[in-house]
């Protein structure tokens, strides 16, 4: 991503100035509550399988969660035969 002017700069922070974001604090109305299903996806793994799913997914000129979602999907079909 390319570097902003000093001009960008201060257009956004102009605008960050005049319209910030409103926050509730409440816990239900945020992103993050709204989308909690969303965060259930989330899923760490470790070193090693993070670097094989980017290989994979480069590769295959795709995302690690694709690939994911083919490998559950070959487990599924496998389990139902």
């Amino acid at each position: 991503m390319a570097d902003l002017t000093d001009e960008e700069y201060d257009v956004l922070d102009d605008y960050w100035t005049a319209h910030t974001p409103k926050l509730s604090g409440d816990g239900k109305s945020g992103f993050f509550a709204k989308h909690a299903q969303s965060c259930d996806h989330l899923v760490l793994v470790d070193d090693l399988t993070a670097g094989w799913l980017r290989i994979k997914a480069a590769a295959a000129h795709t995302t690690p969660d694709a690939i994911i979602g083919d490998l559950i999907r070959r487990e599924i079909a496998a389990a139902s035969v």
